[in-house]
C-alpha cells in the first residue's frame, strides 16, 4: 500500500542529523566483493533500499551477507558464488539499475551473467548500451532476451582500450569492475572521477588491483589473476548532506549535519555561500543555517565532478524559489531532470523551463528539444499542495517544498525516497518537522 506523508509546513527545520555512507558508492563496493576470494567488510553502511536490493542479489548468487544496520557494518563472503535462477533475479528487476554492474564480476567468477530489465529514476536516458558495448570490448558475448540480457565469456576477458564520449559514472564503474581481472592492460580515457569512483578504486586496490589515475581522466588498469577481500569505511554521502543543507535554507532553518565532509562538497559550499547560506565546518560535520535577510539569485550549471553535481540541483532549486531576482539553472547531465519543477509551480513557484542552453556554454542537450534550463523568479511564497514523488532526488525536493510551504501538504509515493535517504522520517522528526504518515 502506498504511504502518504502529511506535512504541516511553514516551520524552520532545526537540530542535528547524521549522514552515513554514500548511496552512490556503498552498493558498488558491495558488488566489488564478488571479485574476492575472501570475505570483505564494509563500514559506515546506510540503511537504504539500494543496499537491501544488492544484498538480495548477492544472496541469490551464493554470497553470505551479514548486515548489522545499527552498527552500519556489512560482511560479504563470496566463497560460494553460484549462478542465480533467472526468475529470482527477474523478481528484483525495476527496483534498481545496480544489477548491470554485476556483469564483470560474475563473468570472472562464473563465466556468465544474466541481467534483468533495469529500473531506476526516470530522469533521462541512462541506456545500458554503454555497459554492453564495454563488455563486448573485453570479449564478452551478449545476447538479448525478452526479460533481460545474457552475457558469457567462455574464453575469459582481455584488457582493451575504451574511450567514453561522456564521463559516465556507470560506464566507468563497469569498466573498473571488469578490467581488474581481465588479462593484460586496460586503458579507459574520458573516465568519471567523482569521489565515489575514487573510493571504489581505493576498495579495488585494497583487494589487490593495480590501477592509476591520470590528470586527463585516463585510468589504466593492469589485470591480475586473483583478488582478496577488503576492509573499508565508506566516504559519507555528499548528496544527502547537501539536501539537508538546502532544506535549512528553504525553511529558514538551522541544521548540523554530522558526518558531512568538506573536501567532497567544495563546489556545493561555494554555491551555498553565494546564495546567502551560512555554514561552519568542524571535524564532526558541517553546520548549515539561514542567516536571515534575503537570499541571492544565481546562475548555475550542473556538470560532472568537480563541477556542481546534478543531484545537488533539485533541492537547491527549492531554496532558490525564495531568492530575490532571477536565478538560472542549466542542467547538463540528465536531460529530463527539470520535470520536477511542475509541482513546484503548482505550489506557487515562478519557474519557466527552456530548451535552450541558458547561462553558460552549449551542452550536449542543446537543440535537441529537451527542457533542460530553468529560470526561477523569486521570492515566491510556497503554498501547500498534494504532490507525488517523481524520483529519488525530486522526491526529497518535494519534501523540502512541503516543509517550506504554509499549510498542510500530502506527499504521495514517499517510499522512493528510502532508496537513498536513510531513516528520513526519523530525521525529519529529529529536526522538529511536523509530519505524520497517513497509512
Amino acid at each position: 500500500m502506498e504511504r502518504i506523508l502529511r506535512v504541516n509546513g511553514g516551520k524552520p527545520l532545526t537540530g542535528e542529523i547524521t549522514v552515513r555512507g554514500a548511496k552512490n558508492f556503498v552498493p558498488k563496493a558491495m558488488v566489488a566483493s564478488l571479485l574476492g576470494t575472501q570475505p570483505s567488510v564494509l563500514s559506515n553502511v546506510p540503511r537504504i533500499r539500494d543496499v537491501d536490493v544488492v544484498s538480495e542479489l548477492l544472496t541469490l548468487h551464493g554470497v553470505r551477507v551479514n548486515y548489522d544496520p545499527g552498527a552500519g557494518t556489512i560482511t560479504l563472503d563470496p566463497s560460494n558464488v553460484e549462478s542465480a535462477h533467472v526468475a529470482d533475479i527477474d523478481a528484483l528487476a525495476g527496483s534498481s539499475r545496480i544489477p548491470i554492474l554485476f556483469c564483470g564480476p560474475l563473468l570472472h567468477r562464473l563465466g556468465e551473467a544474466f541481467i534483468p530489465d533495469l529500473g531506476g529514476c526516470n530522469i533521462g536516458g541512462r541506456p545500458i548500451d554503454f555497459h554492453l558495448d564495454t563488455l563486448r570490448r573485453f570479449g564478452a558475448e551478449v545476447t538479448r532476451t525478452e526479460t533481460g540480457t545474457h552475457i558469457s565469456a567462455k574464453n575469459g576477458l582481455k584488457g582493451t582500450k575504451i574511450h567514453l564520449p561522456y564521463p559516465s559514472v556507470g560506464a566507468t564503474e563497469q569498466t573498473l569492475l571488469t578490467a581488474v581481472m581481465a588479462e593484460g592492460l586496460t586503458e579507459l580515457s574520458g573516465a568519471a572521477i567523482e569521489p565515489e569512483i575514487m573510493d571504489l578504486i581505493n576498495v579495488l586496490q585494497k583487494m589487490g588491483a593495480i590501477m592509476s589515475v591520470d590528470t586527463d581522466r585516463t585510468i589504466r588498469i593492469e589485470g591480475v589473476k586473483e583478488l582478496s577481500g577488503f576492509r573499508h569505511t565508506s566516504l559519507p554521502d555528499r548528496i544527502e548532506a547537501a539536501s539537508w543543507a538546502s532544506a535549512a535554507l528553504a525553511t529558514k532553518g538551522d541544521i548540523f549535519v554530522r558526518g558531512a565532509h568538506q573536501p567532497d562538497m567544495t563546489t556545493f559550499l561555494n554555491t551555498y555561500r553565494k546564495v546567502g547560506g551560512a555554514f561552519d565546518i568542524s571535524d564532526e560535520g558541517i553546520h548549515f543555517w539561514h542567516p536571515g535577510g534575503e537570499l541571492n539569485s544565481i546562475v548555475l550549471e550542473t556538470n560532472v565532478h568537480p563541477g556542481f553535481m546534478t543531484d545537488w540541483q533539485q533541492p537547491l532549486v527549492v531554496a532558490l524559489t525564495q531568492a530575490r531576482g532571477l536565478s538560472i539553472m542549466h542542467e547538463t547531465v540528465y536531460e529530463d531532470r527539470l520535470g520536477f519543477t511542475s509541482a513546484l509551480k503548482e505550489m506557487g513557484a515562478n519557474i519557466q523551463t527552456y530548451r535552450e542552453c541558458l547561462g553558460g556554454l552549449q551542452c550536449r542537450f542543446g537543440q535537441r528539444n529537451y527542457r533542460h534550463s530553468a529560470v526561477i523568479s523569486g521570492p515566491t511564497p510556497l503554498r501547500a499542495a498534494d504532490i507525488t514523488v517523481p524520483d529519488l532526488r525530486g522526491g526529497f525536493s518535494y519534501l523540502i517544498a512541503a516543509l517550506a510551504a504554509e499549510g498542510t501538504s500530502r506527499v504521495y509515493g514517499i517510499d522512493v525516497i528510502s532508496r537513498g535517504y536513510e531513516h528520513f522520517l526519523s530525521k525529519l522528526r529529529a529536526l522538529n518537522a511536523d509530519v505524520e504518515l497517513e497509512n
